[in-house]
């Protein structure tokens, strides 16, 4: 049949029920889920039905007639179930069993029993249709368009599985970060997400316009700013879980809308940050997967403590097969596309982001970066050129960053003109100038750590999906003309 005919169909079947008196009730109370009835498996022999009574609800998955039985395939979030039933068990209504279609979510009442042939099932004798489904699901059997799920997560939801355990198990993944960090005393807060000055990262914003003021207002990149504001006003352990919003390219890794947790603690550095980072992930692991090793696209993935550790210049050295000899740089940087006088620390971050990121596979905490585009980290200790700065890669994928905070003021300060005269040159990812943060900070803000996580990268590896719209519900995807 055509479309147009299976609608039609459909809603001649809707109309059959109603006429037949079945309607959507307004609510569906006392609803076992179906995981929850299959426990009763190992309790009933083959062909015997029990006195305990059940009611389910789900998505019609399958519908089959034998004789004077009738099979019905129920499927809830949390599994699925064969409903039996005859003429003498539901009555009257036997006979509108076959104006329901594939797609309706119905609900059920009856006895649990187990067929002849052993499988556990709910003999019917009664059933309430809760919504009609007008338009064919997919063929269970048959891939989705990959367009098609991502336009229409809920024919994705409804028809399969694994779609709907991996945002099940996204849930659990940011449910055991809270955990983990309200556990350490950190302070759940929110942050504005239309701000007057967007900052935090290198990355173009979203612009529009607030009429009540009158102004140009932008999406928030980061949370950053805002977090270390409240670090600034005495608020000692902080961590938010927001969107960030930047108007850049989409691909396997990146949506232009995504989720991070950003973490921030007042007297400590980044050694403190990393060790905590890797027992949150440890933690999450377990928690989310049952595991501290995940499969990640046919490699084993080890969340097992300790990460490794190296500094980007120890990796470039270990990975890029490059000679960094002084004489070296100036035809290594023009090769990179930097300038013929780019600073070590630069050609180093350069070779690292072209040779080195790829090759991280197991979680490895890389640290030491340059200090040109790290402007708001604290200078390194004890290394002229470089800040203290980790990024953790896995898969060879960037999860998290984080630095020793830069609080002194006058420092963050110059790092700020220094990008506006960057921005000044065409550079529309320099940071602009923010004189309230520096306000902020001239205020006393102690030696702080801070973290961010890609809470959606999290989630690829700990399902094991290759792309970032398969953990996104809703990823951006452009319109149909």
């Amino acid at each position: 049949m055509s479309s147009e005919d299976v609608f039609e169909n459909r809603r001649n079947n809707y109309s059959a029920l109603v006429n037949a008196g079945i309607t959507i009730p307004y609510k569906f109370e006392n609803v076992t889920p179906i995981a929850k009835v299959r426990e009763y498996e190992p309790k009933v022999l083959p062909g015997q039905v029990l006195e305990d009574r059940v009611r389910v609800a789900g998505t019609l998955v399958g519908f089959r007639e034998h004789g004077q039985l009738s099979f019905l395939d129920l499927q809830d979030l949390s599994g699925d179930i064969q409903i039996m039933t005859r003429p003498n068990e539901l009555g009257p209504t036997y006979g509108c069993l076959r104006q329901l279609d594939l797609g309706d979510v119905i609900g059920v009442d009856g006895k649990v029993m187990k067929s002849k042939r052993g499988e556990l099932s709910i003999l019917a004798d009664k059933y309430s249709l809760l919504a009609k489904c007008f338009y064919p699901l997919p063929n269970l059997r048959d891939a989705m368009n990959v367009e098609t799920r991502y336009r229409q997560r809920y024919i994705d939801l409804k028809t399969n599985p694994g779609t709907r355990e991996t945002f099940v198990k996204r849930a659990k993944i940011v449910t055991a970060m809270r955990e983990f960090l309200d556990n350490r005393g950190f302070i759940e807060t929110e942050i504005p997400t239309l701000q007057p000055v967007y900052g935090g990262a290198s990355a173009k914003p979203f612009k529009t316009h607030v009429n009540a003021l009158n102004e140009e207002w932008y999406l928030s990149i980061s949370p950053e700013l805002y977090l270390k504001r409240l670090i600034s006003g005495g608020m000692e352990k902080v961590y938010t879980i927001t969107h960030n919003f930047r108007n850049e390219d989409i691909d396997t890794t990146h949506n232009p809308e995504f989720t991070a947790v950003e973490t921030y603690e007042a007297y400590a550095d980044l050694y403190d940050v990393m060790a905590m980072t890797e027992q949150m992930l440890n933690h999450i692991a377990k928690k989310a997967t049952g595991s501290e090793t995940v499969p990640v696209q046919g490699t084993e993935v080890s969340f097992k403590l300790p990460f490794q550790r190296m500094t980007m210049e120890e990796a470039v050295r270990q990975h890029a097969g490059v000679s960094l000899q002084g004489s070296d740089l100036p035809v290594i940087a023009e090769g990179l596309g930097l300038p013929k006088d780019a600073s070590y620390p630069n050609v180093i971050g350069g070779l690292f982001e072209k040779y080195v990121e790829k090759r991280l596979v197991q979680p490895t905490f890389i640290h030491d970066y340059p200090i040109d585009n790290s402007p708001l980290t604290r200078k390194h200790r004890s290394k002229p050129g470089w800040v203290e700065r980790f990024e953790l890669f896995v898969n060879g994928m960037e999860l998290a960053n984080a630095y020793t905070e830069l609080v002194d003021p006058f420092d963050q300060k110059e790092r700020f003109d220094k990008q506006v005269e960057e921005r000044k040159r065409g550079n529309e990812e320099a940071h602009p100038m923010d004189e309230d943060f520096v306000t902020a900070l001239m205020y006393g803000t102690p030696p702080t750590g801070g973290l961010g996580i890609g809470i959606d990268r999290l989630v690829m590896l700990l399902t094991g999906k290759a792309s970032i719209k398969d953990v996104l519900l809703f990823p951006m995807v452009k319109r149909i003309a």
